[in-house]
């Protein structure tokens, strides 16, 4: 039996939809359960792809908080050729559902499932339910790369994933999860 090539995984500190220096077809929105693309990642991809993206994201919700939804990736670049929007975070009448560690690894294990589905072979992940979802770091990444393990370790045809972050701070984070649990 021929054994896999273990994918690229790393980390980089910049925009999500810098799709000339990420080079992946395939961008994580973190999305809110009505799928609704405001500021933030979701701000920053709408900006990228154009207003089609959210109305065909917005055409199949609301979605419950844990779960994903892919469209096209409107207007970005090629590579690009989609877009998932997790909504590790939410609304229930105007209530604001808080990101957990179990939304966000939820959302990270469908979207990486949708990638294998679809033979997509990179993809680009924010820090799901950071920022407005007010998970902080360490269960992000936590959840993140342990969704990523537990999914590679299942088989994938991914060969390139990367985290996308704003910070330094917060990549460190992930680069020490990465090296914990994937070594």
């Amino acid at each position: 039996m021929e054994e896999r090539e273990r994918p690229s995984v790393d980390v980089v500190v910049g925009d999500i939809a810098d799709v000339a220096t990420h080079q992946a077809e395939v961008y994580v929105n973190a999305a809110n359960n009505e799928l609704w693309m405001g500021a933030g990642v979701a701000g920053a991809l709408k900006r990228a792809a154009g207003a089609v993206v959210e109305e065909e994201a917005m055409a199949q919700g609301p979605i419950e908080v844990g779960d994903v939804v892919l469209t096209s990736a409107g207007a970005m670049p090629a590579p690009a050729r989609a877009i998932i929007h997790a909504a590790a975070m939410g609304f229930t009448d105007r209530t604001q559902i808080y990101a957990s560690p179990e939304s966000v690894a939820s959302t990270t294990r469908k979207a990486l499932d949708l990638c294998d589905a679809n033979h997509y072979r990179s993809i680009v992940l924010p820090a799901l339910g950071t920022g407005v979802g007010g998970l902080d770091d360490t269960d992000c990444a936590t959840a993140m790369v342990s969704a990523l393990r537990d999914h590679l370790a299942a088989g994938s045809n991914l060969q390139r994933i990367r985290f996308i972050v704003r910070t330094p701070e917060r990549a460190e984070v992930f680069r020490r999860e990465i090296e914990r649990v994937l070594g």
